[in-house]
């Protein structure tokens, strides 16, 4: 592998860190270009991609996820569920934290409990909520007590462990992390790199891999420049369709391609008086072209989408559900209908108001500035003035988050179960439900998935659901995201899996 190589397009220029490379070592050093940076290192507060990435090489959880997104024993060594509403975890006594003190009962408990507190205000709490209380059986036990049975469960206990003993002592492990996994932390460098060295006293042995680091490159092309010129080892989706075209074809690297686990769409903000009319949204939803962003503007790489339901999950998907098809004409009677008329400037208006709204996305994505620009057309085609917002990643979804938007186009990622898309960003109330969407319907099917006992049952509740969305189309999902990855050709062990993240670095 390369060693103390330069990313030399004047957005990133950093000096790869010095250290000891381990003999047995496959990969000396691995450079992993990502889209963004981190944002935090902490597993309970973790925001982003690059933070699921990170995290996963430096901390471990009760259980890690398959290829297959199967839970599998990690740091519990098996599990068992005595009745729907409590589990028990025997966790495994020869991990250590980067520190060198042991994993302890106590850290998983502290772990959860805290990640659950509102005073922490985790992205996580969402996914957790069922649990009423994290208890020791024994030195070697941890009991789970559920309020209502929680079918998705096991899919959210890939959380890290965090070391009770440091988070207390006021550590700010968002920053300085200290997991016990593979990786232990290296520095990082704020818009430059993130570092992980190999843990030479993991349980699980010595990685083959001596040294990660991440760089984020936010400009897709960019990335996959470097990944051509040996700046970069490894590269993942997002990718421009164009790259990820040309590099399937190229055989200096390696590559991987799969069904994805996310989405792109359009988020409607229901707290717009705009927008909070359903049927308005369900008319203008008829003015976007998701087969032509998704066959054209995304190349393929990304499959035009029919409802939020995605075909990944056989169990909860049905193609007979769909939202508005694209129709130009159709969208422009529906919009006479509820009173908007077109007025001498062109442009829609009803009892004085302007058809007119901002549609925001961010600027490192091209095909995402391309899709929205391209709605924008179609829009104004039926006489409604969509207004196009472009800022950086962090502004974005900085406004998106505090429901200062419209309409944003965006994605969502790591969907390792259809309830992480549709109970934890639709369901009312919710930390994640920007748009503010509210139906009791919709949230009574979302609840029932989440307590259902078999498969089948969860699968028939989500198409309740998926209904009921169609009607009030809060999400315009236009398509279904694959996922690829590329690597220099002497990576070894390169095999991410859908997540992206990358422990098959360490294995031989």
């Amino acid at each position: 592998m390369k060693i103390n190589q330069l990313i030399n397009h004047g957005l990133v220029a950093a000096a790869m860190v010095a250290a000891v490379v381990p003999s047995y070592a496959a990969n000396d050093v691995v450079r992993v270009g990502m889209d963004v940076d981190a944002q935090s290192l902490d597993p309970r507060t973790q925001r982003n991609t690059t933070d699921v990435r990170v995290l996963d090489l430096l901390y471990d959880g009760l259980v890690s996820l398959d290829q297959s997104l199967t839970p599998q024993p990690n740091l519990a060594l098996s599990w068992e569920q005595p009745d729907a509403t409590t589990l028990i975890f025997d966790i495994r006594t020869d991990a250590k934290f980067h520190d060198g003190t042991p994993v302890t009962v106590d850290d998983v408990i502290y772990t959860y409990e805290t990640v659950v507190d509102p005073a922490l205000a985790s992205n996580h709490a969402s996914n957790l909520n069922a649990i009423e209380s994290v208890t020791a059986g024994d030195d070697n036990t941890v009991v789970f007590k559920l309020k209502v049975p929680f079918a998705p469960l096991l899919s959210y206990m890939d959380l890290g462990i965090v070391p009770k003993h440091l988070a207390e002592a006021g550590n700010d492990l968002s920053t300085q992390p200290v997991g016990s996994g593979p990786f232990t932390f290296g520095q990082w460098d704020r818009g430059s790199q993130i570092v992980l060295n190999a843990n030479a006293d993991y349980y699980g042995g010595v990685s083959a891999t001596a040294q990660v680091v991440f760089v984020p490159l936010a400009d897709n092309s960019a990335r996959a420049q470097a990944l051509e010129a040996g700046s970069l080892d490894i590269i993942m989706a997002p990718l421009n369709a164009d790259d990820t075209i040309r590099l399937r074809a190229d055989d200096r690297f390696q590559s991987v391609s799969k069904p994805g686990i996310k989405i792109t769409y359009v988020n409607f903000n229901t707290r717009s008086p705009l927008l909070s009319d359903p049927a308005l949204r369900r008319a203008l939803s008829m003015l976007i072209d998701n087969q032509t962003i998704g066959n054209d503007i995304f190349g393929g790489v990304e499959t035009p989408a029919t409802s939020i339901l995605m075909p990944v999950f056989e169990w909860a998907y049905d193609a007979s559900i769909t939202q508005p098809a694209f129709d130009i004409a159709a969208a422009s009677a529906a919009l006479d209908e509820l009173g908007w008329v077109v007025g001498a400037d062109g442009i829609r208006e009803k009892d004085g108001v302007k058809l007119a709204f901002t549609l925001a996305t961010h600027s490192e994505d091209s095909a995402r500035i391309q899709s929205v620009e391209y709605i924008q057309n179609l829009m104004m085609a039926a006489g409604v003035q969509a207004n196009v917002s472009i800022s950086d990643f962090p502004a974005f979804i900085g406004e998106v988050i505090g429901g200062s938007y419209d309409a944003a186009l965006l994605g969502w990622d790591n969907l390792v179960d259809p309830d992480v898309l549709m109970y934890v960003t639709l369901h009312t109330g919710e930390s994640r439900n920007w748009g503010a969407y509210s139906n009791p319907e919709t949230d009574a099917q979302l609840e029932l998935a989440r307590t259902a006992q078999t498969q089948q049952e969860r699968g028939e509740a989500y198409k309740a659901a998926a209904r009921l969305l169609v009607e009030d189309m809060p999400y315009y999902v236009l398509t279904n995201a694959g996922f690829d990855a590329f690597a220099a050709a002497d990576v070894t062990g390169f095999d991410p899996d859908v997540l992206g993240n990358l422990r098959s670095l360490t294995k031989d």
